[in-house]
């Protein structure tokens, strides 16, 4: 049987500064991201695009949900496989590649994991459980472009 789950939100844009956008440089690229329930996300282009620095931008917020849509697979599969993960860190790098024409795409991401556990002896199996994690990510398994993992498992005893 297969399910559907269906996510809704609120993006409004913020960033009218009185001049609606009669040119480029007129208008902020603020924004807000509402989600029934949950804190409000305020986003903003990256500051290459004239975004402030200061407030997520879609990019981040991309290579965000792929590194957290992995670990919280990873987890499960290591708790299932009773490996005892005590800390897990990632830290995503993605690189966009923006055209001539100002159009663009990310064309490399690359997790870079690094997991606690509990016993040397299983050591492998965590490594090997980041290639099923990939598998079973709803968000790696929606994009165009290979996710790579340079996983790193240390020993906490």
């Amino acid at each position: 049987m297969i399910k559907e789950h269906q996510y809704k939100q609120k993006i409004t844009w913020t960033g009218n500064l009185g001049k609606d956008t009669a040119s480029y440089r007129d208008y902020q690229r603020d924004f807000e991201i509402n989600i029934p329930k949950k804190a409000t996300i305020l986003g903003s282009s990256d500051p290459e695009f004239l975004g402030d620095p200061t407030k997520h931008n879609p990019e981040d917020l991309f290579l965000s949900a792929i590194s957290s849509c992995h670990m919280l697979w990873y987890l499960h599969f290591c708790a299932t496989s009773g490996i005892h993960v005590v800390r897990y860190e990632d830290q995503p790098i993605g690189i966009m590649t923006e055209e001539q024409s100002g159009a663009g795409q990310f064309t490399k991401i690359t997790l870079y994991p690094t997991v606690w556990i509990r016993s040397a002896k299983q050591v492998n199996l965590a490594k090997e459980l980041h290639t099923k994690a990939n598998e079973f990510c709803f968000i790696a398994k929606s994009l165009h472009i290979p996710i790579h993992h340079q996983p790193c498992v240390m020993v906490m005893e």
